[in-house]
């Protein structure tokens, strides 16, 4: 039995694998050659993704809702243990129907992702934030329309 080989990686380097795909998404760039054919992609109120092709569709629902989107990059906090890269920072934007958002002036924006990068491939990532990007859902947080 054969023992895989792995590539050594630096934080630095998982730092720039990071950076890249967030690059990608504010261009409009496909992220997919960036993770692992077995990655696992966690966004909120959607389906756990597993592999390529149920990475792709999730990117895709979530295109269906964002016209574009910018990341603050000065201002990420990154800590990194092992494999595991987490990304705390903010972003702004405007959604499909034409809201538009922006950390520290409407309620979206501020996310944290957690990646595990391995052979220089993400294995996984799990992002956390509220898909909320227009405020829409005041019928269940009535503090929005009170804003």
């Amino acid at each position: 039995m054969s023992v895989p080989v792995t590539t050594p990686m630096t934080d630095e380097a998982r730092k720039a694998i990071a950076l890249e795909y967030l690059k990608r998404l504010d261009t409009g760039r496909d992220v997919l050659d960036l993770f692992d054919e077995h990655a696992q992609v966690f966004f909120p109120k959607c389906p756990l993704a597993n592999g390529h092709d149920d990475i792709g569709a999730l990117f895709g629902r979530v295109g269906e809702l964002i016209a574009a989107i910018s990341h603050d990059y000065a201002y990420f906090n990154y800590v990194a243990q092992g494999d595991t890269l987490v990304v705390e920072g903010t972003s702004s934007g405007t959604t499909t129907s034409g809201a538009g958002w922006r950390a520290g002036v409407t309620h979206a924006g501020r996310f944290c992702d957690v990646f595990e990068i391995r052979d220089h491939r993400i294995q996984r990532l799990f992002i956390y934030l509220d898909p909320d990007y227009a405020d829409a859902d005041v019928a269940r947080y009535p503090w929005l329309a009170r804003s």
